[in-house]
């Protein structure tokens, strides 16, 4: 669709090209010949055709695109405030984990000056008699020395954590003042954390005294080491396929074409006609052989669905057709489903978790996730069967942090990996951050039959999805796979049900997603995300209802139907006019 008598995209160009650089020469040489740059009406716009257009949407990614929207949005020709819809970060936190940080890092401090205090100088902490003073520390009638408290009860009782061990760790990992040892993961955090999984995505599988953990700086950083160590590894090669789950969080659609990797994508594409759930036919893709890994979001993002139990059972049914498919999912949005069940939960063999605490508690800064395996796993497996060349090779760059390379976990080669395995010694999350990992994990665990704050974190975004959906007209998803913490709006339904089918049809003659985007932001103050970014269906944009209260989503509607309005008098405008000889 090219822009035709509407608004099209001179300032978003200008302001991408001067945020992002994309007047470059590479970018010129590949520009479409028959790009045209006639001058449309409204200060922003500039015609251009389909295929510039594209080059466009395919040069940049739908997050750089939302940035430039962003500037458009600041001045925007009806002078509203900003909404900005299409961030993901949450505009809330848990305030109860950062107070007892905050705690317990008064308690460290105060051990350590036991050894040594010389001004702002202080020495280790002290290991000897710790759960005393710890106990004689904690006052019972404060709510966050209580929490403390319950917690290293609950670590004590029900994990089974000698008491003096863990508080050393604690004590020490939030001072930071040693490198993490061992290297991938604390002891007693791993203990915490896989607790905190089993209690959250396994739904009712036991998984926990089977799993190894890996906390890394996000789940960015986690996909980033797991596709890196998976093609140093030789179990992913140039030229393998690997199937995404579409539509899917636009970053990680990059990943097979990216640092040489050489991977082939395969969709298999969740629909609006499905309930956003991915149907056994496109499972069956996955049976190939060829076939060697499938990654997806769990609850998709922007879908915001989980996979059904007929897709997790049709899954299971794939894995026995394609023993050795590995499968990568990122279940970060897991814990606003009610009863969620990874991919995890029902094939730990073949498949890598991670999760990040960011959206739940507040944390995208923090950066802080994990990388979760089985110990009997299947990529151990392909490692241990490739040709004696590719393993002895391997051997060779791991003998300098083991005595026994051939026997080293992939879990711990993504660790060595991460520092490049020569700075092995020094890698793992900062023992700080995998602290506050254990503290997020317990404010739910000391609560798991019935944590308020996650009920309190669903109800949220269910509200906002409420209000969004009730202003727009549109029937509510009630479905228990959708999380809502996203809304995937199609415009063109929107329309026809406002305007009927030729208006629709019209409107998609004038201007493109990326224009119509465009436009929201410059006239109406709304920023939203461009579905096709996404790979999801074109006319789609998402909306996030994490990051806005409950009424700045009855606003979107109002401006976003407002803008409608304005083309529909447009339309009626252009159907009265004399047609040409």
């Amino acid at each position: 669709m090219k822009l035709h008598k509407l608004f099209t995209l001179l300032g978003t160009i200008l302001l991408i090209t001067g945020l992002f650089g994309c007047a470059s020469q590479a970018s010129d040489a590949s520009a479409p010949s028959n790009a045209t740059s006639e001058q449309s009406v409204g200060p922003y716009t500039q015609e251009m055709t389909d295929d510039a257009a594209k080059a466009l949407e395919d040069e940049l990614g739908a997050f750089e695109i939302t940035t430039a929207q962003r500037e458009l949005a600041k001045s925007n020709t009806a002078g509203y405030e900003v909404l900005d819809a299409g961030r993901g970060n949450p505009n809330w936190v848990n305030a109860k984990a950062r107070r007892a940080y905050t705690r317990l890092m008064d308690f460290a401090i105060e051990e350590c000056q036991l050894d040594m205090e010389k001004g702002d100088m202080a020495g280790h902490g002290i290991r000897e008699k710790i759960a005393e003073r710890f106990d004689a520390a904690m006052n019972p009638n404060d709510e966050i020395d209580k929490f403390l408290i319950d917690a290293v009860a609950y670590c004590t009782e029900q994990l089974s954590i000698n008491k003096a061990k863990l508080l050393v760790e604690l004590t020490d990992g939030i001072i930071g003042n040693y490198y993490p040892d061992p290297s991938r993961c604390l002891t007693c955090t791993e203990t915490i954390l896989n607790d905190y999984l089993q209690s959250t995505l396994y739904a009712d599988a036991d998984l926990k005294e089977t799993t190894q953990v890996f906390p890394t700086e996000g789940g960015s950083a986690a996909m980033s080491y797991v596709f890196h160590s998976l093609s140093h590894n030789h179990v992913l090669s140039p030229g393998d396929k690997i199937a995404i789950a579409t539509p899917i969080f636009t970053p990680y659609l990059q990943i097979p074409g990216v640092n040489n990797y050489g991977l082939v994508s395969v969709s298999v594409t969740s629909t609006a006609e499905e309930g956003w759930d991915i149907a056994p036919k496109e499972l069956e893709k996955l049976k190939d052989p060829n076939v060697k890994a499938f990654f997806l979001v769990n609850p998709s993002n922007p879908a915001s669905h989980a996979l059904s139990d007929k897709s997790l059972e049709a899954l299971v049914e794939v894995v026995k057709a394609n023993p050795d498919l590995v499968i990568l999912t990122d279940d970060v949005y897991g814990t606003f489903v009610d009863e969620f069940r990874s991919v995890y939960s029902v094939l730990p063999h073949n498949t890598i978790l991670v999760y990040s605490y960011s959206k739940l508690y507040g944390a995208t800064g923090w950066r802080i996730g994990m990388i979760a395996m089985n110990e009997d796993n299947v990529v151990d497996k392909l490692i241990a069967q490739l040709p004696d060349e590719d393993k002895a090779a391997l051997d060779d760059e791991y003998d300098i942090v083991t005595e026994d390379p051939a026997s080293m976990r992939f879990i711990d080669r993504m660790c060595a990996d991460s520092r490049s395995i020569g700075l092995y010694h020094t890698s793992g999350l900062a023992t700080p951050s995998q602290v506050f990992m254990d503290i997020l994990s317990l404010t739910h665990l000391v609560n798991k039959d019935a944590d308020p704050y996650i009920e309190q974190s669903k109800a949220l975004v269910r509200e906002r999805y409420d209000a969004l959906m009730g202003a727009l007209d549109i029937k509510p998803d009630q479905d228990r796979e959708n999380a809502q913490y996203y809304a995937l709006i199609d415009i063109n339904e929107l329309c026809n049900a406002r305007f009927g089918d030729d208006f629709t049809k019209w409107l998609n003659e004038q201007m493109t997603d990326l224009e119509f985007l465009n436009d929201l932001a410059a006239k109406k103050g709304v920023v939203l995300m461009y579905g096709p970014g996404f790979e999801a269906p074109e006319g789609n944009v998402r909306v996030s209802l994490a990051n806005l209260d409950k009424d700045d989503y009855t606003e979107i509607a109002r401006r976003l139907n407002e803008l409608l309005d304005e083309y529909h008098l447009l339309y009626e405008q252009e159907a009265q006019l004399p047609k040409a000889a």
